[in-house]
């Protein structure tokens, strides 16, 4: 019996941190881009890949920074990621830690924006002494953010790219955000659990309007 075709696409947005063009940051998430979107095709699966290159809106990220002031292209990057079904979030490591324009991009973000999104880690470096970060510091910044990271992060430094058994890691965590983005999982959470979390004022890009404002507190804050 054979298994219908999926009509739906999945959504895949890579976030790419790396600062030149190109980048080794950018080719390690484009990799595994292609090596998810292969491996979707075997399950009968059609995977679009939408890329944010932050190199691009830097000075947006720093103006949302010191000034709160969203713009219209850290708007769209945001949106874009809101209808993403898998992330694959890549940045190269500087000083033993994830790029400041990759934090930065993040930290801007509202925090219920990607409740519940798979996501792959994924960090380059010029020195496998730095392989510990997708795991050490990546991982908690993306547990706060409540997505579903992959179990296998990649890593790769100048001798990897040669070693075959780079390739093995990036088809584990491929197939790993393939089976997450099939599950539905963060869908499923927005459209059955949603109200269980306590969400902020606006968060998820202003989604959130289910915030009773007609409460004493909401009233002796705004001056009523």
């Amino acid at each position: 019996m054979s298994i219908p075709e999926e009509t739906e696409p999945l959504r895949l947005v890579v976030v790419s941190a790396g600062t030149s063009d190109p980048s080794s940051t950018r080719l390690l998430a484009d990799r595994t881009a292609e090596r998810t979107a292969a491996l979707a095709a075997s399950h009968r699966k059609t995977v679009t890949i939408s890329v944010i290159e932050l190199r691009e809106i830097s000075a947006d990220i720093s103006a949302a920074l010191v000034t709160e002031l969203v713009t219209p292209k850290l708007r769209k990057a945001a949106g874009i990621l809101g209808e993403a079904d898998g992330i694959i979030a890549a940045t190269p490591v500087y000083k033993a830690g994830p790029s400041g324009l990759f934090t930065s991009f993040f930290h801007v973000l509202d925090n219920d924006l990607l409740i519940g999104k798979p996501v792959v880690l994924a960090a380059t470096a010029g020195t496998a002494r730095h392989s510990l970060v997708a795991d050490d510091q990546m991982r908690p910044l993306f547990a706060y953010l409540r997505t579903m990271t992959a179990p296998t992060s990649l890593f790769a430094a100048p001798e990897d790219w040669s070693d075959p058994a780079l390739n093995g890691r990036v088809d584990r965590a491929a197939l790993e955000l393939v089976l997450l983005m099939e599950s539905g999982f963060a869908r499923k959470i927005r459209d059955e659990s949603w109200q269980s979390y306590q969400h902020s004022y606006g968060s998820a890009g202003g989604a959130e309007v289910a915030i009773d404002l007609d409460t004493d507190l909401m009233r002796l804050a705004t001056g009523g």
